[in-house]
């Protein structure tokens, strides 16, 4: 597959079709010599060769490196003009790539190239080789280290027609080589299921690092409160685990001891408690501070949620580094002591950045998808549904957060292989059992009495409130993160998450709905009251039994002092947690934002289902519950509430609508609850859409600058490509000739501007277009020549065309036609800016140039059309930063 030089390269390259004719061979042969320009100019840097995926921002760049090897396996020679026996005179330049586990990522390659004779194709990827092509003769060592050879640059985006015509060109090889022998029929055996091998090794993995987390964040939020003295490896509900108390119940564990305890005092008391504080708060900042100060330290890019940066990076964007082994080890650490010093935050959407950091390492063990960007986002897109799967025990959920959520291209065969994704890592989860009952669920709920058709009410309701809390935090959180980005705050992140997790500690150490930990909290308020609970301060509830007409009698429920008295700890826990979530997400630890969401929509459930509840006490025989009451059984269910406001919060904030009643149902186990979920999550959508526009990750993305293209928005306006282009009208556009400009002219061009590419025209009065080149190839093209041709000097004539050059006593003429993309897409000054967005999206383009009559115009790049779209939005263009 490394060994077809395809073309490619950086932010401005030509894409789509224009690869399509472009890709027909693999290397060109010259009389008798194999041209080096496709092996050292094409190949070499040819990004078609093989690509490398960890690239964002909003450059658009492809990346790519190209291999070529001994083994004539790998040629692909796609209707050779000449016939094989001529093809093995020419010695060739063969470039050997070491690529370590996330190497492209890491940034950390090695090319070497060997001069080694092959097979080799007679004509070029770009057109006719019969004289095309620099021929270095004059290479002296072949252990010489090219540089830069096939990467994609840093924040810039890759180029999805070429990868995917590189990877059709690969697999059509393969097909052809099956029937050869027994040993290439294995090797196409092997391609064909290597991508289910891959996902496999991914789930697996991501199973077993989701399952280390959980039991380690267990352990330490513990530590907060006490140790298992017998075994401190236990966490309290492992070292209570023979008396089976609740949450709230601590008296009872005589195996448990709190640091008071473990002072030699008394579990109770005044003193008691203000050690218990002291060590609640001391623990907090230990944890707070070793996650923050890794994250500085180590792996930057570790920090935050992940979510933005992964949407953004399969929508073919490159971050070089964001899913590299360092980044996968400090988030997973810093994940475990973030989540344990009690911040408002969760691991669930730092899980779906582990898990693509597992899914791109395991990809360089296969190099169908380690070399191919477009191909990578597949086996990402599947590592993303893992992350969910573990993260909330909703394999199926998991595979539809990737489609509707994160993913930008994703073909059924992706689909399949994510749900087996999310299938074997559930598996391996539930064989850890971390969740520590017999279900492989986060908050599985005991009830499922039916609900009555007057509860739809209230089910809108708490979706209405949903989107208004959703619009208001993230509101609220741009504004402080914004705020964050421009002032001096930004230079002390280990300052501010400790700040925010004193105020943290103080604030919810008193409340003891806040002091838990928030998955023990949303557990509780999801919960049915049994009649014999008596620990829990919401199950305070006088019971009798009242007559309903002359025969009938039903048991109901009165809420007592102390379910009172919660919902008063709650409102102040709701306050807290909303104001601390602002503040918290963003910051320079790993932070989710899942499990606030669901807390913050919990409480406010909880409280309106205790209202419906006593509503329902006070007027048990109106007709809004006739028919509806029957014997011994109550009629209202405050934890269903809980839970389904818990599912309109995180859809205000995230805008999720299938995904989150998916996973909202497997993480509760209330299948038959899925149409009240179903009435909030779109009550929600729909309030938070009406009172603003972005979900959470939308609105980093764009606080960010990345080049994120939503497919899911239309552009409704009326411009033209000519109103987009660059330059404008009666501007100088930078051009290269065909054939009369020189070395130097050329390294003048390149050294004055700052483009990716550059359009090739006949001639400066007569700008009829010829092909386009780009940066990284023109470099590295004179650079080798200097280097490798005798004769080439700066007065070289530069060639992009075949014809002969005329004879002259200046020094011999350079011809790049190999490395001229003679396809590159195109638009007329008059296409409609509505078609040329759809392109973008669609396509997965870099740039498309415009023309008129065959006149070269302009050109329209990536980030012109993002500035394009904010301007016509009345947003400030400049907020996109990457080229």
């Amino acid at each position: 597959m490394e060994k077809f030089p395809l073309k490619g390269s950086r932010e401005i390259a030509a894409e789509g079709n224009s690869y399509i004719t472009a890709y027909q061979s693999v290397l060109k042969k010259s009389n008798g010599h194999t041209g080096v320009i496709g092996d050292i100019t094409g190949t070499q840097d040819h990004p078609l060769a093989t690509s490398s995926l960890t690239k964002e921002s909003n450059g658009l760049t492809a990346t790519t490196t190209l291999r070529v090897d001994d083994d004539d396996d790998e040629m692909i020679d796609i209707t050779p003009h000449s016939s094989p026996g001529d093809a093995g005179h020419g010695s060739n330049f063969n470039y050997k790539r070491h690529t370590s586990a996330d190497s492209d990522i890491e940034g950390e390659r090695e090319l070497h190239y060997s001069r080694n004779h092959h097979h080799v194709p007679t004509h070029s990827a770009f057109g006719d080789t019969s004289d095309s092509g620099m021929a270095f003769y004059g290479a002296s060592d072949p252990h010489d280290e090219i540089p830069g050879i096939g990467q994609y640059d840093d924040f810039h985006t890759i180029d999805w027609q070429r990868d995917i015509a590189r990877d059709r060109m690969r697999h059509r090889y393969i097909v052809k080589k099956r029937q050869d022998s027994l040993w290439d029929l294995l090797k196409g055996a092997h391609d064909a299921w290597s991508g289910w091998l891959c996902v496999l090794f991914v789930g697996i993995a991501a199973g077993f690092v989701a399952g280390m987390i959980d039991i380690g964040a267990s352990w330490m939020s513990d530590l907060k409160h006490g140790i298992c003295p017998q075994a401190f490896w236990f966490n309290r509900e492992q070292c209570c685990w023979p008396t089976k108390q609740s949450v709230f119940e601590e008296g009872n564990c005589s195996t448990w001891k709190t640091w008071p305890e473990i002072m030699g005092m008394a579990r109770n008391g005044t003193s008691a408690y203000i050690i218990s504080y002291f060590w609640f708060i001391l623990w907090a900042l230990m944890f707070a501070a070793l996650s923050a100060s890794l994250v500085r330290m180590f792996a930057p890019y570790a920090c935050g949620s992940g979510i933005p940066e992964i949407k953004t990076i399969l929508s073919g964007f490159i971050i070089r580094g964001y899913l590299g082994k360092w980044t996968l080890l400090i988030k997973s650490v810093g994940l475990m002591l973030s989540v344990s010093a009690g911040l408002t935050l969760g691991k669930e959407g730092p899980m779906v950045h582990i898990a693509s950091c597992i899914g791109n390492i395991f990809s360089h063990m296969f190099p169908k998808y380690g070399r191919n960007e477009a191909k990578k986002r597949e086996i990402l897109s599947a590592a993303a549904a893992a992350g969910v799967s573990v993260a909330f025990g909703a394999p199926i959920g998991g595979v539809l957060f990737s489609l509707e959520e994160v993913s930008y291209y994703f073909p059924l065969k992706t689909l399949w292989r994510s749900f087996f994704c999310a299938l074997i890592a559930a598996f391996v989860l539930r064989s850890l059992t971390p969740f520590g009952n017999e279900h492989s669920v986060l908050f599985f709920v005991e009830y499922n009495k039916p609900w009555i058709f007057f509860e739809l009410i209230p089910f809108v309701f708490l979706g209405i409130m949903g989107g208004v809390i959703g619009t208001i935090f993230i509101k609220a959180n741009l504004w402080w993160c914004r705020y964050r980005k421009f002032s001096k705050l930004g230079q002390y992140p280990v300052a501010e998450v400790l700040v925010v997790t004193l105020v943290t500690g103080i604030l919810c150490f008193p409340n003891p709905f806040t002091r838990m930990n928030m998955n023990e909290l949303i557990y509780l308020l999801f919960s049915q009251c049994s009649p014999g609970d008596n620990t829990n301060p919401l199950c305070d509830y006088k019971r009798m039994n009242i007559t309903n007409g002359a025969t009938s009698s039903i048991e109901v429920t009165e809420p007592g002092p102390g379910v009172y008295h919660a919902i008063i700890l709650l409102l102040l826990a709701f306050v807290f947690k909303l104001a601390l979530a602002v503040f918290t997400f963003g910051m320079k630890v790993p932070a989710g934002l899942f499990i606030p969401s669901l807390l913050l929509g919990s409480i406010m459930g909880r409280i309106v289902g205790i209202g419906v509840e006593r509503f329902a006490y006070s007027y048990p025989n109106i007709w809004l519950f006739t028919g509806e009451c029957v014997n011994g059984k109550n009629l209202i269910t405050p934890g269903l509430y809980a839970m389904v406001g818990a599912a309109a919060t995180l859809g205000g904030v995230t805008r999720m609508t299938v995904s989150l009643v998916v996973i909202m149902f497997e993480l509760t186990g209330g299948v038959g609850y899925i149409v009240p979920l179903m009435a909030a999550a779109m009550a929600s959508k729909w309030v938070g859409d009406a009172l603003g526009r972005q979900g959470i990750y939308d609105a980093h993305i764009a606080l960010n600058g990345y080049p994120f293209l939503d497919s899911k928005e239309e552009f409704a306006h009326t411009t033209l490509a000519a109103d987009v282009m660059q330059p404008k009208r009666n501007e100088t556009l930078n051009v290269i000739t065909q054939d009369s400009m020189t070395v130097d002219d050329i390294e003048t061009l390149l050294k004055e501007t700052e483009h990716n590419g550059y359009p090739v025209v006949v001639s400066k009065e007569n700008q009829y277009l010829v092909g386009f080149v780009l940066r990284r190839d023109l470099n590295l093209a004179i650079e080798n020549a200097k280097r490798l041709i005798e004769g080439i000097t700066g007065a070289s004539i530069v060639l992009f065309t075949s014809a002969a050059p005329i004879q002259n006593l200046g020094p011999p003429p350079l011809k790049l036609k190999k490395i001229l993309d003679m396809a590159p897409i195109t638009v007329t000054d008059q296409t409609p800016m509505e078609t040329v967005v759809d392109m973008f999206r669609k396509l997965g383009l870099r740039q498309t140039l415009v023309t008129h009559n065959g006149r070269l115009l302009g050109v329209i790049t990536k980030k012109d059309v993002l500035r394009h779209v904010k301007q016509m939005d009345n947003e400030d263009p400049n907020t996109v930063l990457f080229n």
